[in-house]
């Protein structure tokens, strides 16, 4: 039996004000449906595509939204589920003429199993006035552009303001005391981690200074091989020529394919430098998320295998956040693989 003081904080009943779920340890459920229509409506209506020296077009009514929105509370994590089909109508004219371009928006496909740049965002036009067609495509480019990013709004929006008040405030998050909550054996090791936030530590990584770590955290690694249908050739220069580069992450990119030349992808949420390159064979990185604790790199190996109809393409990496996992392998499942089979074709059979 533990001594008096040294239980797990889980167990301990903290006196709450609203005396519910303590430390966030239960299962809760919010549901977020009628927030989300009203959200969606206000993003959506009267929204603007203006496209200079060709015309406007603005979104006129939101004609429906099906679905629904759930937020979830489980120890503390906060997991969402929406599935929204949303229709709309929209107006344009051509700069200089007085006929007005009706048309029709559906998003069949905004969930929570999409990331905001693979939402579908289907036009299409209701009248032959003219600019129909040019108005159509502005809409198609520019708008659906416009138009997920709104959608990026609604979801940001459905976690850091409609489930703010979904986790808890106790005593093991700030303000109580904790300390009579805590193993012996953890005391000891905030007090070496407080030691060690003390000192100044200064080592090199490629040539950069690094600041003070001011975060401990475990690193883990992952592994894994994609089969894809294409020449070893194709898949190396996707990953080293920025026009191929900017093509499957649909968005500008800073690359110089080069031993020690540095990267910036996906509007520099991923950046490193090459460590290693050889074409058609291998290619090595130092790669870390913007987020990440101040100059912390993973090591990434990328090795490719010719085979006779296919190219065996297997991802190394290693030092990656623990609790960085998930979106880390997610991101090189839907980011990267997915988004360079849709692109180019790497999906489909070299025959």
């Amino acid at each position: 039996m533990a001594k008096w003081g040294h239980g797990d904080p889980r167990w301990i009943v903290e006196d709450r004000p609203d005396a519910t779920n303590v430390n966030n340890w239960h299962w809760t459920e919010k549901n977020a449906s009628q927030w989300s229509k009203d959200k969606l409506n206000e993003l959506l209506t009267n929204f603007e595509v203006d496209e200079p020296g060709v015309g406007l077009c603005h979104i006129t009514s939101v004609d429906s939204i099906d679905g629904e929105a759930v937020a979830n509370n489980r120890k503390g994590k906060l997991i969402f589920f929406y599935e929204w089909v949303i229709k709309c109508q929209w107006k344009g004219r051509i700069n200089g003429s007085d006929d007005e371009v009706k048309g029709s928006i559906e998003i069949p496909n905004l969930s929570e199993e999409n990331s905001a740049d693979e939402i579908d965002v289907n036009i299409s036009v209701e009248t032959q006035e003219t600019g129909s067609d040019i108005l159509k495509e502005v809409m198609r480019k520019k708008g659906t552009e416009l138009i997920r990013k709104q959608l990026q709004t609604y979801i940001l929006q459905l976690r850091d303001d409609f489930a703010k008040d979904m986790i808890k405030p106790s005593k093991l998050m700030s303000g109580g005391n904790i300390n009579a909550f805590k193993t012996e054996s953890q005391s000891k090791i905030d007090a070496e981690k407080k030691s060690e936030e003390t000192k100044t530590k200064m080592s090199s990584f490629n040539g950069i200074t690094k600041k003070p770590e001011d975060e401990k955290f475990e690193t883990t690694s992952l592994k894994f091989t994609e089969e894809l249908k294409c020449m070893a050739e194709d898949f190396y220069r996707s990953f080293t020529e920025v026009e191929l580069i900017q093509a499957f992450t649909r968005g500008p990119a800073v690359v110089n394919a080069s031993v020690g030349g540095a990267f910036e992808l996906f509007g520099g949420n991923v950046v490193g430098t090459f460590t290693e390159l050889v074409p058609n064979k291998l290619i090595k990185q130092n790669w870390r998320f913007k987020s990440w604790p101040s100059e912390h790199y993973s090591q990434v190996t990328i090795t490719l295998d010719q085979k006779s109809d296919c190219t065996d393409v297997t991802v190394e990496q290693l030092n990656i956040p623990k609790h960085d996992f998930e979106r880390t392998e997610n991101g090189w499942k839907y980011h990267y693989f997915e988004s360079l089979k849709r692109t180019f074709g790497f999906g489909a059979s070299l025959n």
